[in-house]
């Protein structure tokens, strides 16, 4: 009997790994925030999450913004239509991309190849496999170049291409990175998604 409870405790399902997914990128955007100096420090707070310490912004046009990318993003995963996330941090003044965080998601697939509706995944292995990936954002700034002007960001979603936009949302370029390195970050996986991250930076800053 307990190893049943255990089991129904653990699963994953489609839109159970849709609001994980969500969650993360939410406080991994803000973390990008916070870290390369878009908003200033006094203008976020405090939460734990993840057995970390995270940074959330307090604007609320920022987090008005989120919530609404967000909330579609979640929609989106529920109907596998995403394919991946981009955080653009670009010059005010030249609106030259001077980083491009990528995070490409992928569906898990079981027997068949048929992509995986609902797993079991502990909880604890899922947070783990997170807070390692928001680590690596966190400690980014050892290895990313200053960005020593005033920066604003934006976000592209890749979607499929049957996907229903809705009509506020514009088309956008990829906003790669002239002469760039790229730095594979670590993912996770929540057994129904699979996250990977990378992030590229103009080299000759």
């Amino acid at each position: 009997m307990t190893s049943t409870v255990q089991q129904t405790k653990n699963a994953v399902t489609l839109r159970g790994s849709a609001a994980i997914i969500s969650e993360f990128f939410n406080y991994g955007i803000n973390s990008i925030l916070y870290q390369r100096g878009i908003y200033p420090p006094e203008s976020f707070t405090r939460k734990q999450e993840y057995g970390l310490t995270m940074l959330v912004s307090t604007d609320d046009a920022v987090n008005k913004f989120l919530g609404d990318v967000l909330g579609q993003i979640q929609d989106w995963l529920v109907l596998r239509k995403v394919k991946k996330l981009v955080v653009v941090l670009n010059s005010v003044e030249t609106k030259e991309v001077l980083e491009r965080w990528e995070f490409r998601i992928e569906n898990e697939v079981g027997e068949g190849g048929k992509a995986v509706e609902e797993a079991v995944k502990d909880e604890k292995k899922i947070k783990s496999e997170i807070r390692d990936v928001i680590r690596q954002i966190t400690a980014s700034v050892t290895f990313l170049p200053l960005l020593d002007c005033l920066c604003s960001f934006d976000i592209l979603i890749y979607t499929h291409p049957d996907t229903e936009v809705p009509t506020q949302w514009g088309e956008s370029d990829p906003c790669y990175i002239s002469n760039s390195e790229e730095v594979k970050l670590r993912s996770f996986s929540t057994a129904v998604h699979k996250v990977e991250a990378a992030v590229s930076y103009k080299a000759d800053m």
